[in-house]
């Protein structure tokens, strides 16, 4: 399996740390650059008002397999929750498009550190919301 990073987020957050637990709790604007030879992708992407950002957290821990969400008492296995720490370290982000510049995206609600790979973009449609998730969608 081979996966290329198709851009990079330029974020005021520069370690783990800094970020928030979930980047829909903050306001924060980021960009998404948008390498050279991805940049006809972004066709169109203008027309879009949320994007669903898979992202590669190359500083989550690899090994952990359990956490205890915040807020929780009781550990969970890591892909019961969405700790960045797990096997994979996939990152899935739903962000608003605030603007498009070129290949620069700028968007708010990313909690990714600055220089994260970015593997993939999508747009948000209405058939990714349901309602009432299990067991709770601020994890």
């Amino acid at each position: 399996m081979t996966l290329r990073p198709i851009g990079v987020v330029k974020s005021s957050y520069r370690t783990p740390g800094e970020a928030p637990r979930q980047g829909r709790l903050s306001d924060q604007i980021a960009e998404i650059h948008i390498f050279p030879e991805y940049e006809d992708a972004l066709y169109k992407i203008e027309d879009c008002t949320h994007l669903v950002v898979l992202c590669w957290f190359n500083k989550a821990e690899r090994t952990l397999l359990r956490a205890t969400p915040p807020g929780q008492k009781e550990e969970r296995g890591v892909f019961a929750i969405r700790s960045p720490g797990r096997p994979n370290p996939i990152a899935l982000e739903t962000v608003d498009l605030v603007s498009t510049r070129g290949p620069v995206l700028t968007v708010r609600g990313l909690d990714a550190i600055n220089n994260t790979p970015v593997l993939d973009i999508k747009p948000l449609i209405s058939f990714d919301t349901i309602k009432n998730p299990s067991p709770d969608d601020t994890e």
